[in-house]
């Protein structure tokens, strides 16, 4: 019966990490549909979101069936509890890349990024990849030197989006109320795609530790 019980266990790690790759799919795909107004790949982003939700229903039920029929205790609760929040994150975030391809769409054949934030938008987009190949790591290696990797991608995303509120709201500025708008919208899903990768890396962390970590429950 605990072969059995390990054998689920492992099952639900393993699709975390799948649906981590394919929220990093997702986002390596948004963003180049954002970038270069590719509307078919945008649309293939909002297509494919329907797999990333598919995959943590199917998750979040097998976590339920260990629930129900094993009764785990101490560190296997965390474990089968940490993951059924954490697939929330990661489908959160495969929301959010989907409201990025969204934009693109939206503001065909017109280009989404507001030309004067180019390289700001450039690289909140490098950053948010490089966060969610750290967090598809960590979830599965359990390595928590990413933790603070991902934390301190985190604080440069935030910076840079402060850095775009101020540009559309200064006198200077110089774009339409629509591309204010779209630069608002971008931002911010660039930031709240971080921030659920920092949810994560904060549960994957508790988990190992079985310590939280400063305002992880806020998240």
């Amino acid at each position: 019966m605990r072969k059995v019980f390990q054998e689920e266990l492992k099952l639900v790690h393993e699709d975390l990490v799948e649906i981590a790759r394919l929220v990093e799919t997702a986002l390596d795909k948004a963003v180049e549909s954002f970038q270069n107004t590719d509307v078919d790949l945008a649309q293939e982003v909002i297509a494919e979101d329907a797999r990333i939700d598919f995959r943590q229903t199917a998750l979040d039920e097998r976590a339920i069936d260990i629930l129900a029929l094993q009764g785990p205790v101490a560190s296997d609760l965390r474990t089968i509890v940490g993951s059924l929040r954490m697939s929330a994150s990661l489908e959160r975030m495969g929301d959010l890349a989907r409201h990025i391809a969204q934009l693109t769409r939206l503001r065909y054949p017109e280009n989404a990024v507001p030309a004067p934030l180019a390289r700001t938008f450039a690289r909140m987009a490098d950053l948010d990849k490089s966060l969610i190949e750290d967090v598809a790591q960590l979830l599965d290696t359990h390595d928590l030197a990413l933790v603070a990797k991902i934390q301190g991608t985190n604080a440069e995303i935030d910076d840079l989006h402060a850095s775009v509120f101020r540009a559309i709201a200064d006198a200077g500025w110089t774009g339409s109320p629509a591309l204010a708008v779209d630069a608002a919208l971008a931002s911010r899903y660039f930031e709240r795609f971080a921030d659920h990768g920092v949810s994560v890396a904060r549960k994957v962390s508790y988990l190992v530790t079985g310590e939280w970590d400063g305002d992880m429950t806020s998240n």
